[in-house]
């Protein structure tokens, strides 16, 4: 079974936000967390800047897991490799969601 990821077209202040973007350089992606979200932790809160898109998503991963986060992906550009997993929305009706 293939990992799941939400999909979200902002930001979420309670998650660890993979950022996706096609720029003139290619596909990138960043990983960002809110301050408040650190819990004291890092008071600034992360941000990654820009890695290439694979490499963010990697990241991510190893962070999210690190800190017991949820990962939530921002992908205006729809750069998400189905390699990594499926991206879905909350707001997907059920029944029109894969079945496994």
């Amino acid at each position: 079974m293939a990992n799941r990821f939400e999909q979200v077209d902002e930001e979420q202040d309670d998650a660890l936000n993979l950022v996706l973007s096609q720029t003139s350089q290619g596909q990138v992606g960043s990983v960002r967390i809110h301050a408040d979200t650190m819990a004291g932790r890092a008071p600034g809160g992360v941000d990654s800047g820009e890695l290439a898109a694979r490499d963010a998503f990697r990241a991510a991963i190893r962070l999210a897991n690190e800190m017991k986060l949820p990962v939530v992906v921002v992908d205006p550009d729809n750069v998400w490799d189905a390699a990594w997993g499926e991206l879905y929305r909350d707001d997907e009706d059920e029944s029109d969601a894969p079945v496994n």
